[in-house]
């Protein structure tokens, strides 16, 4: 080995006798020491590299066992149909020398060459989600990792089976293609499977540069603002005082700064779109790649559209990702595309019964064929139009050699391999997770960031599943540090929607809660709070309240223990404020449009509505007496007491008595709303400390008929089982004994003689013969009770029979029919019985002699 690797250095190893070099068949000359020490030098060198051998990769070993005879063999049918493919590509190839090649044949898991068609397994499975064109998609998408091909420049040499893709959850672009459109054809849309070129993302799944479709703003219809129409005596609005060219130059200056605003924000936009822009790929409209095609017409398809099985987002046939399309299929022909694709596929025509743009394989195809006849075919066609044609036959596609395809709820619900799935986007990262997986319920989170690096984090949304708090929604801005939270029907306060900061979750902060207000008694709907101020807004109330602001003061310090509750040192009130609705049973001037209570002050303030006629309200004051908050006590009244302020001035002044009562009864509704007040904010408080309970638990809902993770019902059915096992040892065990009468009658003793025996074998035997007699007996016993009353009512029919009408004629065949039946289900029981007496006997004289109480006697 030395000598080798000196030799390819140009070297030449010294021996035990000086080496000689022959120059011009000279006399030999002595290598020099100089030179010997350098080989010597570099033999050293040389030593010191050590090469390891890679160890032998072991090919995995594919059971064949496992696979049907379907997978290992070709059918003769199949076997036709890959002569038919070959001849096709042959001439294929002769015609068109400088197009791509076909895929055809390829071989399958078990190396058999199956043809491409006969690979897609039509399939509708039991689940909702997948009996719609984007439910498939996103299920293959998330189900499957995709692989890349061995080369992206050729096509695969391999094509495995729907079935084997579901269970190794791992597959290329063809075998992910294939999956889906073998569900979409189950489903019933009109899909192929389509192979072709795209650009290296799509080909790579590389979505790093795509925007996540949650972003993805829905096209929003805009209405068209209706035009105002100018009744002829509306009123003119007043004239505008200001200079039209000073008005002007102001647009002028606002327009100026907005191009600007514009202009550096297209350029910034621009230098963004440089710097994330994909390099140059140098097999541009090379890259090999399939998807799917579904076709306008079934399932009410509008247009046809590309499926990426990828990512499952679906595209129209125009997008540029798609560079050209060599072929597409699906379990019913083959179609080659005629049609020049330098633009891609933007100018392709899907209309695959034209024969020019598409070559199909087999001539039965089921696409509609525009044929224009010649004038002497359609003479020809007159003549023979009423002779009988045979139809012509042709070679119709074999059956799917793929076993059907099949898959469990648990693998359904799942979607991803081993439950989790990360997809990155455009400054974005999407986790997907199976439900049930996550401890939380969390099914789905987005992460949204600042930077292409994915290091400054914005915000992150995150939805749930299963959830016990009903929580749906959870969306975290970490910019403003807020966080909302939504919520499902059927929590017990029913909450809609929470708004809070995230470093102040605690109560008497800043937040904001919606509610179900169709579901509340008091019909609040939403209710915004801050340190000092809550804004309560309700809406159907029989009172027409519809606002509350309440305003607090600073609480009073106090030597109190530190795990005092709040509710026992609330917030002082100092101003409360009312507004209600109209009440049409109601005066404008009589209903109360707001109410103000000052507290801090011990004021009560009144506003009434507006009348229609008046630009005015009237308004009442009130001055709390200084035994208003004395339980019990008669309020004191003086006329001081009241401020009032009446639109009409011809209306009467209200009486005292009248101003006394409605004090009384604001004072009795000041009462009330405090209390509203703080059962408000026990609501509140009660909120967060149930979120706070809720969020440590994280208890999820399992449906009673979900047997696998339904512990408690998983139990009860075990449970059940096993009573059922033990019931049926039980019964197995307590066997009926035939020897235990006739022991009993002897007395039951421990061990028995010979005579005993034979005697216990003779009763025995004797018993059986006896009930087998019976039996017989009774059963003769009822044919001759037919036999007779069939033959009494045949007598009554031969002397009634000129006399009797059609009614009796026809109940009496019925009742001959009916005593016919029965005397056969005799007759058949009576045979049966005689036939199985002797092999009764039998068996019972066998049992006997195997009995181990009298075994040894026999």
């Amino acid at each position: 080995m030395e000598e080798e690797q000196a030799a390819q250095l140009g070297l030449t190893t010294t021996t035990d006798e000086p080496d000689t070099m022959e120059n011009g068949g000279g006399d030999a000359e002595e290598i020099p020491a100089d030179v010997l020490a350098g080989i010597e030098e570099i033999r050293e060198e040389l030593d010191k590299i050590h090469i390891d051998v890679p160890p032998k990769i072991d090919t995995p070993i594919i059971n064949m066992d496992r696979f049907p005879i379907t997978y290992k063999e070709n059918i003769p049918k199949e076997r036709l149909i890959l002569q038919y493919a070959e001849n096709f590509r042959r001439q294929f190839v002769h015609l068109y020398r400088d197009r791509k090649p076909l895929l055809l044949n390829p071989s399958n898991e078990c190396k058999v060459e199956k043809f491409v068609c006969t690979t897609i397994q039509p399939t509708l499975l039991p689940f909702q989600e997948l009996y719609n064109y984007d439910g498939c998609a996103e299920f293959v998408a998330d189900y499957v990792t995709f692989e890349p091909l061995d080369s992206p420049i050729e096509l695969p040499r391999t094509l495995r089976s729907p079935t084997t893709i579901l269970e190794t959850q791992q597959g290329n672009s063809f075998e992910m293609s294939t999956l889906l459109c073998s569900f979409l054809l189950g489903a019933g849309y009109d899909a192929y499977v389509v192979c072709g070129y795209a650009n290296r993302e799509t080909t790579l799944c590389d979505e790093i540069r795509e925007i996540c479709p949650l972003l993805k703003k829905k096209d929003e219809v805009k209405e068209e603002e209706k035009k105002k129409e100018l009744k002829k005596y509306t009123v003119k609005p007043p004239k505008d005082l200001q200079s039209k060219f000073i008005r002007k130059q102001e647009m002028r200056r606002t327009k100026e700064i907005e191009n600007e605003l514009e202009k550096k924000r297209l350029e910034e936009e621009q230098k963004q779109e440089e710097l994330e822009k994909a390099p140059a790929d140098d097999l541009h409209g090379l890259r090999i790649h399939s998807w799917v095609l579904v076709l306008a017409g079934k399932r009410e398809v509008p247009e046809n559209f590309f499926i990426e099985p990828f990512t499952g987002n679906y595209y129209l046939t125009h997008d540029e990702r798609f560079h050209g399309i060599e072929s597409l299929w699906n379990n019913t022909n083959y179609y080659v595309n005629m049609q020049d694709c330098s633009n891609g596929c933007k100018d392709l025509i899907f209309d695959l019964g034209d024969c020019v743009r598409w070559e199909y394989m087999f001539p039965g195809n089921e696409k509609p064929i525009l044929e224009i006849a010649d004038e002497d075919e359609l003479e020809a066609f007159d003549d023979e139009e009423d002779e009988e044609k045979e139809e012509e036959k042709h070679l119709d596609m074999p059956p799917s050699w793929v076993s059907p395809i099949n898959l469990t709820l648990k693998q359904f619900q799942s979607r991803c391999p081993k439950g989790k799935k990360t997809i990155l986007y455009k400054r974005s990262k999407l986790e997907k997770f199976a439900r049930y997986l996550m401890d939380d319920g969390l099914i789905t989170r987005l992460s949204i960031y600042h930077d292409r690096e994915m290091k400054e984090l914005i915000q992150v949304k995150e939805w749930y599943a299963h959830r016990a708090d009903k929580l749906d929604m959870r969306f975290h801005n970490h910019r403003s540090g807020q966080i909302t939270e939504y919520y499902k029907e059927g929590r017990q306060q029913n909450l809609k929607e929470h708004l809070y900061k995230a470093t102040t979750p605690g109560p008497e902060t800043e937040r904001t809660m919606i509610f179900y207000h169709h579901s509340r008694v008091d019909g609040l709907v939403k209710r915004e709070e801050t340190a000092m101020a809550m804004t309560e807004y309700f809406t159907n109330r029989q009172d027409f309240l519809h606002y509350r602001n309440i305003q607090f003061g600073k609480r009073p310090k106090k030597l109190e223990p530190a795990n005092v509750a709040p509710s026992h040192n609330p917030r002082p009130i100092l101003k409360i404020t009312n507004k209600f609705h109209r009440n049409p049973e109601k005066s404008a001037n009589e209903d109360i449009a707001e109410l103000v209570f000052q507290i801090k002050d011990d004021r009560i303030q009144l506003m009434f509505h507006h009348q229609s006629s008046n630009i005015t309200a009237s308004t009442r004051e009130f001055i709390k007496p200084p035994n208003a908050n004395d339980k019990g006590s008669i309020l004191s009244f003086a006329p001081d007491l009241t401020q009032t302020f009446q639109v009409n001035p011809h209306q009467k002044n209200a009486k005292n008595l009248e101003v006394y009562t409605m004090l009384v009864d604001m004072v009795n509704l000041e009462d009330k709303t405090v209390l509203a007040v703080r059962e408000s904010e026990e609501e509140v408080r009660e909120i967060l400390e149930n979120r706070l309970n809720e969020e440590a638990r994280s208890d999820l809902v399992i449906s009673v008929y979900d047997t696998e993770r339904n512990e408690k019902a998983k139990q009860h059915r075990l449970d059940r089982e096993k009573l059922l096992l033990e019931e049926k040892k039980r019964r197995e065990e307590m066997e009926l004994d035939y020897l235990a009468p006739f022991l009993a009658q002897k007395g039951d003793p421990e061990r028995l003689n010979k005579d005993q025996a034979m005697e216990l074998k003779l009763d025995c035997l004797a018993d059986l013969k006896h009930r087998l007699i019976d039996k017989a007996n009774l059963i003769q016993a009822r044919f001759e009770k037919e036999t007779a009353e069939l033959q009494k009512k045949q007598q009554w029919y031969q002397q009634n029979q000129v006399n009797m009408l059609k009614e009796d004629e026809e109940e009496y065949l019925e009742y001959c029919s009916e005593a016919m039946f029965r005397i056969h289900i005799l007759e058949l029981r009576l045979n049966r019985h005689k036939e199985l007496a002797p092999i009764k006997y039998n068996s019972l004289v066998q049992r006997l002699q195997t009995d181990a109480r009298l075994a040894e006697f026999f």
